[in-house]
């Protein structure tokens, strides 16, 4: 922005960030949003539950307005079993405790899934998961009070947040979004361009939200942590951050469309959650608008979350938080399943099933009744006629003789190769990158390349790096071998990564999946010729997804 007259300059320079923004933006500004409006639709988004509400105020207990049967309080004192069970996680063999002494535990762990099933448990103590997904996924939200500030320590702080700014990478928009909500206000204060430290800093002085998208991107441990709990999922985990100042609130209340796992990292925040509405708001297919005050009734669910604390409420059922006056909040949402319901799975299954119909059923194919304008039709459907009921008995026909046409399991295919392409690549542990080709020793040393080679033979032990890391295809083209190793730590950044595999080695992809999580002999690999057994060996370490039961070269 230029500034004017020398006058202008100066007091321009007097002036906040978020001043500045207003100043410039005017009343043209991209984005003011008065709750009930529509919300701005976030990029593809790891994760989205923020604050709203109210102007806070103290509390002298938090409270929960509804019936117990509703909402889980569940209370982990320090010294509970199950929270020492997972805290040992964290602390065995002298590594330490917090997210980094817990994901050290887990990568000792020879299989993927029990990484994966591992880390849930250990996000849900001291419920059972057992217990969650009968008494709450997808049903009833889930309050966890643990009484350890700890519990996260290492995940993601304010310290990461500011080291995020200073790396020089986060840009206003795509990567953060500046907020506020005020007398039933909602804004976005986004200027363009990068987010430096001290513009972003200064319209958080000045009572702004900062919501720092995908932080995944920018810290090491959010990726380790999602990249490990969307195979338990089998659907895409994000994440989102969420810093707001002492006595504010940076979003107005809404609901969203995907199951949301608060975490409370530092700081405090008041939270209230209210039961859908009416029965298209449970489980939507979309977020909503901004929600006023008044359309929102009595919260089923208010608290005071505290680090350590976790809040889980499923898609559909409003939320809002703000700040209270004397602390700072910080956390983050984890999310899943959007968009990974049955009806997602039907929109890829019932148009290929018909197109099957079409193919090989004359029944399909035959031509509609030549007078059946007349008679059919909104402007008909009172009508009696004997020839409507023939019509839609023979649409019920078709529809019901539809499922015999129906791929299951090729749209099953069609929905795990979008999974895959919304993953995050592995973390690999140093084990597992000493025994892959991300640790294969080539290099250039003496004037030349050495250590170049890759020998692999009919005696090298392998096995898949983890288990949900591909997925076979049967397509129009030809079998493609999907995988996540070149995944993108940026949503979708990458095109689906994809081989593209001879029949004859099918037998072999499936036979690694089901010996997973052992090694296997190449010799054993089910391909006519040894020939072909070492090549399909040799190609899959070379793409990151064998590693080897022993490095290939000692160093």
């Amino acid at each position: 922005m230029a500034a004017g007259s020398a006058a202008e300059r100066r007091r321009l320079g007097r002036l906040s960030a978020l001043s500045v923004y207003r100043l410039a933006a005017g009343a043209g500004r991209p984005e003011r949003r008065r709750a009930g409006g529509k919300r701005a639709k976030a990029r593809p988004r790891r994760g989205e539950a923020g604050g709203g509400g109210p102007e806070p105020k103290a509390l002298p207990e938090p409270k929960a307005s509804a019936p117990v049967s509703r909402v889980e309080r569940a209370k982990a004192p320090a010294h509970s079993p199950e929270v020492k069970r997972q805290r040992g996680l964290a602390e065995s063999s002298g590594e330490g405790g917090g997210v980094a002494g817990l994901l050290r535990r887990l990568g000792l762990l020879n299989d993927s899934r029990q990484r994966a099933a591992e880390l849930f448990r250990w996000l849900l103590a001291p419920v059972s998961p057992a217990e969650f997904m009968r008494r709450h996924w997808e049903r009833a939200p889930l309050l966890l009070r643990r009484g350890d500030p700890s519990y996260y320590a290492g995940l993601f702080s304010t310290a990461d947040f500011d080291a995020a700014l200073r790396s020089g990478e986060v840009q206003f928009g795509t990567h953060l979004d500046v907020t506020s909500y005020a007398e039933g206000v909602r804004e976005t204060h986004n200027p363009s361009g990068r987010a430096l430290p001290a513009v972003v800093w200064d319209f958080y002085q000045n009572g702004c939200s900062l919501r720092l998208l995908s932080p995944q991107t920018f810290s090491h441990a959010v990726w380790h942590f999602l990249s490990i709990l969307q195979e338990h999922f089998g659907s895409m985990a994000g994440a989102n951050t969420y810093l707001t100042p002492p006595g504010t609130q940076g979003f107005a209340p809404h609901y969203d469309d995907i199951e949301a796992f608060v975490l409370q990292l530092e700081g405090k925040k008041h939270w209230r959650v209210y039961s859908p509405r009416v029965d298209a708001e449970v489980l939507p297919h979309f977020s909503s608008a901004n929600l006023t005050q008044a359309e929102l009734g009595e919260p089923m669910l208010e608290t005071v979350l505290e680090a350590g604390d976790l809040l889980y409420f499923p898609r559909g059922f409003i939320h809002q938080g703000d700040c209270l006056p004397d602390a700072h909040s910080l956390h983050i949402t984890v999310s899943s399943y959007q968009r990974n319901s049955w009806g997602d799975l039907l929109e890829k299954l019932l148009p290929a099933a018909l197109h099957m119909a079409l193919e090989e059923d004359v029944e399909f194919r035959q031509g509609l009744p030549m007078d059946y304008l007349g008679y059919m039709g909104v402007a008909n459907s009172d009508k009696i006629d004997a020839r409507r009921t023939a019509f839609m008995e023979k649409v019920q026909s078709l529809m019901k003789k539809l499922v015999d046409y129906a791929p299951i399991d090729a749209a099953v295919d069609q929905r795990a190769k979008s999974f895959l392409h919304d993953c995050l690549p592995p973390v690999l542990t140093q084990s597992e990158k000493l025994r892959s080709v991300y640790g294969f020793p080539a290099r250039w040393q003496d004037g030349g390349p050495c250590n170049v080679d890759i020998l692999i033979t009919k005696d090298t032990e392998v096995r898949l790096l983890h288990h949900g890391i591909i997925r076979l295809c049967n397509e129009e083209a030809g079998v493609m071998l999907y995988y996540t190793m070149e995944n993108s730590r940026v949503y979708h950044k990458e095109e689906p990564k994809f081989l593209e595999l001879g029949p004859e080695y099918i037998d072999s992809i499936e036979f690694l999946l089901s010996s997973y999580p052992n090694h296997i002999s190449v010799e054993a690999l089910p391909c006519e010729t040894l020939e072909d057994k070492i090549s399909l060996a040799t190609l899959l370490f070379e793409k990151g997804i064998l590693t080897t039961k022993k490095p290939l070269v000692q160093v």
